[in-house]
């Protein structure tokens, strides 16, 4: 029973992309491909601890601060050491930290511009297929095929149906995803800088 169900689940899929025509292979690879960047970013703007910045730094320099969960946590450890060393470098403290929190913020926008590509690719390609069933529709109409073996009007229709939704359905959740992690990375991006500003404010060491 449950081999059949899943062989007319498998049924149901290769159905739906057949009536796609040629340009849904290649939503699925767009769809593909924009949930596996969206899923590395969101693995990759992982903050750490949710603590307020100054909290953080005041523990880590206390020497109470937890193993590194995330960029924030991993920025912080690395500031408050090149904070102790201050007197020891001749190089200013601002451009030591700018210089150890280039790969922080190098890594925020990892995979941001391909993300934002995608989602405007999928709703092209849907339109694409959209026009090529029109044409097809259109075929029909002047061949008088409206019965014909390879589908006439109504192949032209459902292809045109079908890729304008598959373009949506990529699209949208992959607009909204995108929001969510842009709106993470600038929250990062802003914590980073707020780091940076605490550690070279701080009175040096006597």
């Amino acid at each position: 029973m449950v081999g059949g169900e899943r062989q007319g689940f498998i049924d149901a899929v290769a159905g739906y992309l057949g009536a796609g025509g040629i340009v849904m292979p290649a939503l699925l690879l767009v769809s593909v491909l924009l949930w596996y960047a969206i899923g590395s970013r969101w693995m990759l703007l992982a903050r750490g601890s949710r603590k307020n910045v100054r909290v953080l730094i005041r523990r880590r320099e206390e020497g109470r601060g937890k193993p590194p969960r995330g960029i924030v946590d991993s920025a912080i450890a690395r500031g408050v050491v090149l904070g102790r060393q201050r007197d020891a470098s001749p190089v200013p403290l601002r451009r030591r930290l700018d210089e150890a929190f280039a790969e922080y913020e190098i890594a925020i926008r990892r995979h941001a511009v391909a993300i934002t590509a995608l989602v405007a690719i999928a709703p092209m390609l849907g339109l694409l297929g959209t026009v090529m069933g029109m044409i097809e529709t259109f075929e029909s109409l002047g061949d008088m095929t409206m019965f014909s073996q390879t589908g006439g009007i109504a192949s032209g229709i459902s292809t045109a149906l079908f890729t304008t939704q598959m373009g949506l359905v990529v699209a949208v959740p992959g607009f909204l995803a995108k929001a969510v992690l842009d709106r993470r990375a600038n929250s990062i991006a802003h914590d980073l800088a707020q780091v940076k500003d605490l550690l070279v404010s701080r009175p040096t060491e006597a």
